[in-house]
């Protein structure tokens, strides 16, 4: 019954949902809308599941002298600093003065945003090697790949000269029609993979979300 009973709860609850998305009246978009709040709520429950794990796997590893458990350490001291910084001191519970709370907001500035800076530039650079990777003209198609890539990143270049306006009427050409196209068959792709999905979950073949046995 354990499994039946989710299963039967998404079914009916999905089916619902669409038939209100298509049903014009002024119910069918209250109650819409009213389920749809529920989503805050399923939310914070995530929310607090998702600390709850971290705490397991983090005191876990600290327990047992795993390799890098004091990056383990460094995590829950900040979760909780964090925290506790957030209600501002535990003085505020249902505003946002802990927004602006000095240690906050210096913790969320000066040692947040730089490692998400720090993230996205070896982000850049693994770009980088995938590009020179996948520019090398071995074939028709990557020499293809690499002239196109090569105007689009020129186009905007001061030194170009008279060859300016052309090479920039040709990536807008390149941007706006085979690009274009490709992304929205992408979006096509990915719509009706979605659709595949959400029925799959729907009439209970997707099964993953439950678990195992």
């Amino acid at each position: 019954m354990k499994r039946q009973i989710p299963l039967a709860f998404v079914f009916i609850f999905s089916l619902i949902m669409i038939i209100l998305y298509f049903v014009p009246n002024d119910f069918s978009i209250d109650a819409n809308e009213f389920l749809l709040k529920w989503i805050y709520i399923i939310g914070i429950f995530a929310l607090a599941l998702g600390i709850w794990s971290l705490l397991r796997v983090s005191v876990a590893k600290i327990q047992q002298k795993r390799p890098g458990w004091g990056y383990s350490v460094v995590t829950l001291v900040g979760l909780f600093a964090m925290i506790c910084f957030g209600f501002d001191y535990f003085r505020h519970f249902s505003s946002t003065e802990g927004l602006r709370n000095y240690m906050w907001l210096n913790f969320f500035d000066y040692i947040l945003i730089p490692i998400q800076d720090t993230m996205f530039s070896l982000l850049a650079f693994c770009i980088a090697s995938a590009a020179y990777r996948a520019f090398r003209a071995r074939s028709i198609l990557a020499t293809i790949l690499l002239v196109a890539a090569l105007i689009v990143m020129f186009r905007f270049n001061p030194y170009l000269g008279p060859i300016g306006p052309v090479m920039d009427k040709t990536a807008s050409w390149l941007l706006n029609v085979p690009n274009l196209a490709a992304k929205r068959a992408i979006i096509i792709g990915v719509g009706l993979g979605s659709v595949a999905t959400a029925l799959k979950v729907m009439l209970g073949i997707e099964r993953a979300y439950l678990g195992k046995d």
